[in-house]
């Protein structure tokens, strides 16, 4: 039917249209002429209102359509593609493919954002039914597993896998919706489906945890996090692409912690007591997320393979990170790339099957652009290579030559120059400053820095403002500082953020413990320190301050690469 209307190129019925997804799918395709999107629910008000808010140059109309009478709205509206983004799809009933087979029937493409891995496993039996209709049926259009897929066939070109863990972190200012939230309560402590040391297996819905960092190389790292095992496509679909795959495992990290340490322990109960059934508790742990919501508004996506590179043991890492608003969208841009891969031409080959291969991460890229979305590899780095340039990665390469010079060399290296120091700017400050060894205001000093590398991965690093030495070590952070360099002064502990902005590095305090004991957020120093060259100098500049006490050291200066020593 595409394109067989006057000034229009495509027409999309989207049930759930207002809903959580297919809201965000309507939202990110409204920027297309041509496109008229019709937003379906039972509540026709609700339709409507959303519709009102719509802006773009796109057509949105409300229509009211339920499961039950797809039929009759496929023969009414005569869409091109029908998205469902409704759902729980794990609760489908005695017949979850009818909307699928109603489109079939209809000749009308079908796609969705189910995220049930029987649902989408399952979609293959109606495969020969869709190629005689000519039509494409794609179940699973989201996040999992069409972007975990595209990534993993990116790590086959390096390595042959053959383990996979990954995991999907919301933003705790992302609240789930209401179908998502049962869908995750309604198998939370039950066996879910996967693949274990080669052979089918299966693990408990979220009482299968495990720990992981998501940290872009040169981004601000999410804090370590517990991902609990999900129900998801990826479980089911994925080792058909993977021959040599034996084990996978895909999680979710909501946030905040204490939350989701309650569905852990609740997951665990249920499965030593299988009678419990959380599902009509999904209202009320809504409320308590939309409520008691706290923290930075960011998420992020990891995937892990492990496997051979000529026939050495090998592991590569994909890190994403979304700021703000723009995470909640992801889940819903697969969906969208589809579209807009319709609409230049290219149409998914007519069948029915998950949505694995629709979309490649160069799709992915187009999508994300102009959003504060990025995303890095790990895995690329030799064990050997110094702190920096294990810590950065591939983010090393965009610092300038001078400050990647000073962090990537192996050897001891040794830097001289000179440097102005604005001493505490109370007497509280100045003798915190003294305890930890900073130089004494001065406006022109000599500076030296030398730095020494061990083969334990170590730096130490001696700073020499006109006479005056102090030391600290700085090695790669474990547990509450992983993906930090942890930095010592005697009995503190400082986790620092490494960052590449531009071609210059910067460093934010993240953690702090002293003699091993945490220190409260609100009690970390803050400030700024980067490094950049300017002029054909390095230039460091380095600022401490700390909350009610105000500055504690502010030095700033020029360096050139001395002799080493």
């Amino acid at each position: 039917m595409v394109g067989d209307r006057k000034g229009l190129s495509l027409k999309i019925l989207i049930i759930g249209g207002y809903g959580t997804f297919g809201g965000r799918l309507a939202e990110l395709l409204m920027d297309t002429g041509g496109l008229e999107i019709l937003i379906a629910g039972r509540n026709l008000d609700r339709a409507q209102a959303f519709c009102d808010g719509l802006i773009g140059a796109a057509r949105a109309r409300p229509v009211q359509v339920s499961r039950d009478g797809i039929g009759a709205a496929l023969a009414t509206h005569r869409p091109d593609l029908v998205v469902d983004a409704s759902g729980p799809f794990q609760t489908y009933g005695a017949d979850p493919y009818g909307v699928v087979r109603a489109c079939i029937g209809a000749g009308v493409n079908y796609l969705d954002l189910a995220d049930g891995s029987d649902f989408v496993f399952g979609i293959s039996d109606l495969d020969e039914a869709a190629r005689k209709a000519g039509v494409f049926a794609l179940a699973g259009a989201s996040s999992f597993p069409v972007l975990t897929a595209a990534v993993l066939r990116r790590m086959s070109q390096d390595i042959d896998i053959r383990t996979v863990t990954g995991g999907i972190a919301p933003s705790p200012h992302a609240i789930m919706g209401p179908n998502v939230m049962r869908a995750v309560l309604s198998y939370a402590g039950r066996p879910v489906k996967l693949v274990r040391d080669g052979q089918p297996g299966a693990g408990r819905g979220l009482a299968d945890t495990c720990r992981f960092t998501v940290s872009p190389p040169g981004q601000m790292p999410l804090p370590p996090l517990i991902f609990g095992l999900v129900d998801v496509p990826d479980l089911q679909v994925l080792p058909r692409s993977l021959p040599g795959l034996q084990s996978l495992w895909m999680g979710a990290g909501p946030s905040p912690v204490w939350i989701h340490r309650c569905l852990i322990g609740l997951a665990r109960l249920r499965a030593r007591i299988p009678a419990l059934n959380y599902v009509p508790l999904a209202g009320l742990f809504r409320t308590v997320l939309r409520v008691l919501k706290y923290g930075e508004h960011r998420g992020g996506m990891f995937v892990r393979a492990e496997g051979l590179r000529n026939g050495l043991g090998a592991a590569r890492e994909w890190h994403l990170l979304a700021e703000g608003d723009d995470g909640p969208y992801i889940p819903s841009m697969t969906a969208e790339g589809v579209v807009r891969r319709i609409l230049a031409g290219d149409p998914p080959a007519p069948g029915a099957r998950p949505a694995t291969d629709c979309l490649e991460l160069d799709d992915y890229d187009r999508l994300f652009a102009g959003r504060r979305i990025s995303y890095g590899w790990r895995g690329r780095v030799d064990g050997d290579a110094p702190l920096y340039a294990r810590m950065l990665e591939g983010a090393l390469a965009n610092l300038s030559p001078m400050v990647r010079a000073l962090h990537d060399d192996r050897e001891t290296a040794r830097w001289t120059g000179q440097a102005t120091v604005s001493g505490g700017s109370t007497l509280f400050a100045r003798l915190i400053a003294r305890l930890f060894g900073f130089p004494s205001a001065a406006d022109t000093i000599p500076v030296t820095v030398e730095l020494g590398r061990s083969q334990n991965g170590v730096e130490v690093w001696t700073r020499t403002f006109g006479g005056k030495r102090f030391h600290s070590s700085q090695r790669a952070g474990t547990g509450r500082m992983e993906r930090l360099i942890e930095e010592r002064f005697g009995p503190f502990r400082f986790g620092l953020a490494v960052l590449v902005c531009g071609d210059r590095l910067e460093l934010i305090c993240r953690k702090m413990s002293v003699l091993g004991v945490p220190v409260p957020g609100a009690l970390i120093p803050g400030g700024h320190a980067f490094e950049a060259e300017e002029d054909g100098n390095f230039r460091f500049d380095v600022r401490i301050a700390l909350p009610l006490v105000g500055r504690i050291v502010h030095y700033q200066g020029r360096l050139e690469r001395a002799e080493t020593p």
